[in-house]
């Protein structure tokens, strides 16, 4: 799942509308974010076989730091906590919180069963909607619809930036979720490890979109 996580990043604006659009975005998609890195250091695996799904060629066979549940949970209190500590906002730390972990939830859906509960686990989840594309697309691009209405109905464009940027962010992101679904597969782990680093730069774009839109103070 790629745009449904932004989706829901852009939704929560609407129950925590204190929290920049950028840190939003970072906690929906901090697994995927903190995965790439520990594929580099050879700590998790991922391998490349065509045709393993209907939507990716990606076959997740060792991520237990970043995608066991119990990790995640942990993650989850780590992110909240740590925005608690800095801002002292309690609905926004527990909506990072949730968001965190709304992440695994999602990616139960979508994936292969492939998503242990806890390292070492030889439990795994997954309820593979990914062997059906049109299933697939029904629900990332209906979540990812309906947070952008919320965030759009949330906030209100301070100027051009807050307006061209948030449709600008909207087509890049789509532009970069079909380019996954039909777009050549990676060549190699690193490639992928390499090109999942630049999601930091649509964290990014979140928090230089956000300081452009009118709303409550962010954070």
């Amino acid at each position: 799942m790629f745009i449904g996580h932004f989706g829901v990043g852009f939704g929560a604006k609407s129950v925590a509308p204190k929290v920049s659009l950028g840190t939003l975005f970072l906690a929906a998609q901090f697994l995927d974010l903190l995965w790439p890195t520990l594929l580099l250091l050879g700590v998790e695996r991922v391998r490349i076989a065509p045709g393993a799904t209907a939507v990716t060629p990606l076959l997740f066979e060792h991520y237990p730091v970043s995608h066991s549940l119990l990790a995640v949970v942990g993650w989850a209190t780590l992110v909240g906590c740590i925005y608690l500590l800095l801002r002292r906002e309690r609905i926004g730390a527990f909506v990072l919180g949730v968001l965190v972990i709304s992440h695994w939830g999602l990616d139960a859906i979508v994936h292969q069963p492939d998503l242990p509960l806890f390292p070492g686990s030889a439990t795994v989840i997954g309820l593979n909607a990914w062997s059906s594309l049109p299933i697939t697309l029904v629900i990332e691009v209906s979540l990812f619809a309906l947070g952008v209405w919320l965030y759009a109905r949330a906030t209100t464009p301070a100027d051009s930036v807050g307006r061209w940027g948030l449709g600008a962010l909207i087509i890049f992101l789509l532009v970069i979720y079909a380019g996954n679904l039909f777009g050549a597969p990676p060549p190699n782990a690193e490639v992928i490890a390499w090109a999942g680093q630049l999601q930091w730069l649509l964290v990014l774009w979140g928090y230089w979109i956000d300081k452009h839109r009118h709303g409550p103070t962010h954070a």
